[in-house]
């Protein structure tokens, strides 16, 4: 692994590389492969922006699974509980501690201005995991891994397009100025935008997410199809049309983002009719995204993680066999 000083005259390298590196980046596994003497772990700063839905525990599980001292990591993990003030301290406080590679999943896309700007002149390389950022900061990180949101939006509205064109549509969005938010937003909206009904956050908790499906079915009586920005939100929703005395899955279709085991019960239960996937489980391709950047290699400025879709031809098995 290059040295700190050596590591910081590479990053603006590094960075100019990723912008026009077009690789792929193998799923292997996440074993640290550090030059030198092999004896340096590499310096992480990860922070985790909360654990707001089961997508995200898995998420944190995997992460955690392969940023580990046995595959050449020291970690240092923070979850910043949705807080985006709590993510800007762990970032400041990688900082101050030198670490050589933070890492972070941020809660909404705006206000990092300040904080990137102070972390590039500290010369540390940044991965952006999950989220992205809109910043007026240049080249304010290295790579960025995660799923298409966008398309993740298209490929739900597509399955409404086709099964339930006549469907009068609510979107239960997820918080408000998030990437998942915003993109999965404009995908469904490009492809179906003229059925929604209504729209409001349920910040991607079962619980708001609830809360907000109980107002909607007051607000929107003629709704027949949910378009959830994430599993729990989903989950939410089956005991708020439930309570309001309709069937989940016929009276009012579900259609969900995540694919989480949870999520995929409920379709193996006919309470939920499709599900999207987002695939949390990226670990190793994140470890090695990591140790390339540490050791000053070329990287792609941006890794997708491939994710399927599910309708109820799931079998229960599969869902059992489900690693999240």
């Amino acid at each position: 692994m290059f040295g700190r000083a050596a590591r910081r005259g590479l990053v603006g390298l590094v960075g100019t590389a990723a912008l026009l590196s077009v690789a792929a980046c193998s799923s292997g596994g996440g074993e640290a492969a550090a030059g030198g003497d092999g004896d340096d772990l590499i310096r992480v700063g990860f922070s985790q922006l909360g654990a707001e839905s089961g997508w995200r525990t898995a998420n944190t599980e995997s992460v955690k699974a392969s940023l580990t001292e046995e595959n050449g990591f020291d970690l240092t993990f923070v979850d910043a509980q949705q807080k985006q003030e709590n993510q800007i301290k762990a970032l400041r406080d990688f900082v101050a501690q030198d670490v050589d590679v933070i890492a972070f999943s941020p809660v909404i896309e705006t206000g990092w201005d300040e904080v990137l700007q102070e972390i590039k002149d500290a010369g540390i390389p940044v991965v952006l995991v999950d989220r992205t950022v809109d910043t007026t900061v240049e080249d304010p990180y290295v790579t960025w891994i995660g799923a298409d949101f966008e398309q993740e939006g298209t490929t739900a509205g597509e399955w409404v397009a086709e099964n339930a064109p006549d469907a009068k549509v609510f979107e239960l969005q997820g918080t408000l100025g998030s990437g998942a938010q915003v993109d999965r937003e404009e995908g469904f909206n490009a492809v179906v935008g003229d059925q929604v009904i209504g729209k409001a956050s349920g910040n991607f908790t079962r619980a708001e997410g609830k809360t907000a499906v109980e107002a909607a079915l007051q607000a929107y009586p003629e709704t027949t199809l949910i378009f959830s920005h994430n599993d729990d939100m989903g989950l939410g929703a089956i005991e708020a049309i439930e309570a309001a005395g309709k069937v989940p899955g016929k009276d009012i279709q579900l259609v969900t983002v995540d694919g989480v085991r949870d999520g995929l019960q409920a379709l193996v239960d006919k309470k939920f009719n499709y599900v999207v996937e987002c695939n949390p489980v990226f670990g190793d391709q994140l470890a090695e995204l990591i140790t390339a950047v540490a050791n000053g290699e070329d990287v792609p400025e941006t890794t997708i993680v491939v994710d399927e879709a599910f309708d109820q031809t799931i079998t229960q098995d599969e869902v059992d066999a489900r690693a999240y």
